[in-house]
C-alpha cells in the first residue's frame, strides 16, 4: 500500500509528493523510476528539445538553438529512449482480432561511409497497415541475426493476434525466420515425419519485384515461400502484396530523424546512437504523434490506448521493473 506522507518544493518543478510503502518500508517521490527523476532542468524546456530533435533537428542545431550541451540532449534521449521496453510490454499483453504487418528496410551511413552491405546502419521497419504502429524499428549489420531479433519480437505478437499476415517486398528472410521461430507440427496419421506448417492464422505473403525482367525462368510476381496451416482461412488479395505504406514511413523518417539525411554528414555516429534516435522516434510515433492519414494516434487506432500521451504524461511513466 502506497501512502503520501510529506510534499517538497523543487526549484523548476514546483511541489510533489513523497510516498511510503509499507510493504517494503520505503520512501520514494513520485517521479522514481522516470525519465525524469533527478533533473533540475524544467520540464517544459526538455519537451522543447526533444520536440525539436523528433522533427528532424540535428543534435548539433539542437544544442545551439537551445543553448545546451550535447551531452544533456542524449541524457534525455536515452532516457525517453529506454521507455520501450516497457510500452512495448504493455502492448504485447494485450489481444488483437487481425492484424496486417508490413516489412521493409532502409538504409543509412554509420560512422564511416562504408559499402552497404558491412554497414550498421540497416534498420529493419513491421509495420501495421490498417494503424501505422510500428512493432519493431532496429538497426545493425544487414544479416541474419538482425532479422532474427526482428522476428523474435514479432513471434510475441503472433501469440496475442487471432489471424495476421506478413506482407514483403522481395525479401525471403521474413518469412523462413518466422517459420524457422513458431512452427505447428501437422499429424495427419501418415507414416513418415509429421510436416511443419505455419501456426494457425498466420500468413506470408511475398511481393518479388523486377519477377517479370529476371534472366531464365521468370519468378512468381505473387508467392507464399512457406507452408501455411491447413486451417488458415484467411485469403489476401494479390492487389493487397505490397509494403507501399511502411515504404511512405521510410520517407517520412528521413525527414524526422537527421541520422537518415541522404546528402548530408549528420549520419549517426555509432549504431548505439543510431539505435536510440530509432527508439525515441518508436516511442513517439506510437503514442504521443498523431499520423498525418489516420488522423489518431498508432496505439490508439490499434487498441492500445483510449488517448494519445502528452510529453507531460510520456515522461512520467515508470519504467518496468
Amino acid at each position: 500500500m502506497f501512502i503520501p506522507t510529506t510534499r517538497y518544493t523543487t526549484r523548476s518543478h514546483g511541489p510533489r509528493t513523497v510516498y511510503h510503502c509499507r510493504g517494503c518500508d520505503i520512501y520514494y517521490s513520485e517521479t522514481f523510476a522516470t525519465p525524469i527523476s533527478g533533473l533540475t532542468t524544467p520540464l517544459s524546456r526538455i519537451i522543447e528539445v526533444l520536440k525539436a530533435r523528433s522533427e528532424g533537428m540535428s543534435l548539433n542545431a539542437t544544442a545551439r538553438t537551445f543553448r545546451v550541451s550535447k551531452k544533456s540532449v542524449i541524457d534525455w534521449e536515452r532516457r525517453l529512449a529506454d521507455l520501450k521496453p516497457t510500452l512495448m510490454l504493455y502492448s504485447v499483453l494485450h489481444e488483437f482480432i487481425h492484424q496486417e504487418i508490413e516489412g521493409d528496410e532502409l538504409y543509412t551511413k554509420v560512422d564511416k561511409n562504408v559499402s552497404p552491405s558491412v554497414s550498421d546502419g540497416w534498420t529493419i521497419v513491421l509495420m501495421e497497415r490498417g494503424s501505422r504502429f510500428l512493432w519493431e524499428l532496429h538497426c545493425g549489420r544487414k544479416d541474419k541475426q538482425l532479422f532474427e531479433q526482428a522476428l523474435t519480437g514479432l513471434a510475441t505478437v503472433i501469440e496475442q493476434t487471432g489471424s495476421i499476415s506478413l506482407l514483403t517486398d522481395g525479401e525471403r528472410r521474413y518469412g523462413n525466420l518466422v517459420f524457422d521461430i513458431c512452427y505447428d507440427v501437422i499429424r495427419t496419421g501418415k507414416p513418415g515425419r509429421p510436416k511443419k506448417r505455419l501456426p494457425k492464422g498466420v500468413r506470408v505473403r511475398l511481393k518479388n519485384k523486377g519477377a517479370k525482367q529476371r534472366r531464365g525462368r521468370p519468378r512468381k510476381t505473387y508467392q507464399a515461400p512457406i507452408p501455411e496451416h491447413p486451417q488458415t482461412t484467411h485469403e489476401v488479395a494479390e492487389n493487397t502484396i505490397h509494403a507501399n505504406h511502411v515504404e511512405a514511413f521510410n520517407a517520412s523518417i528521413r525527414r524526422r530523424n537527421a541520422a537518415f539525411r541522404r546528402k548530408t554528414n549528420t549520419y549517426a555516429k555509432s549504431r548505439k546512437h543510431l539505435q536510440r534516435t530509432l527508439d525515441v522516434y518508436w516511442v513517439v510515433h506510437n503514442f504521443v504523434r498523431v499520423h498525418f492519414t489516420t488522423k489518431v494516434v498508432p496505439a490508439v487506432t490499434l487498441g492500445i490506448l483510449k488517448l494519445g500521451l502528452s510529453w507531460a504524461q510520456l515522461l512520467s511513466i515508470r519504467y518496468a521493473v
